[in-house]
């Protein structure tokens, strides 16, 4: 029997974040929930100087300081990739 299960995210994805352990900052880009773990956020850091990006990383939520919580629009509905490409 399958149930809907309901997520208890605290953050968004398109916020602004800080790591209060490692200093790390960025943007929240995905959201993960464990079955028995906290849930983490996939973020990514700002583009260097000349546009190169950075690796992202996951982390958990405690963790996380929001330093904006004003989220970034999405650029697009399009989800991408298979099957919504197809037309």
């Amino acid at each position: 029997m399958s149930k809907t299960i309901e997520t208890n995210f605290t953050l968004d994805n398109g916020m602004k974040v800080k790591s209060n352990v490692t200093g790390f900052s960025g943007v929240i880009t995905a959201r993960a929930d464990h079955l028995h773990g906290c849930n983490r956020y996939f973020t990514v850091p700002p583009a260097d100087k000349d546009g190169k990006l950075s690796e992202g990383y996951w982390m958990d939520e405690d963790e996380l300081i929001v330093i904006s919580d004003e989220v970034l629009p999405r650029s697009s509905n399009d989800r991408g990739g298979f099957p919504s490409s197809i037309k």
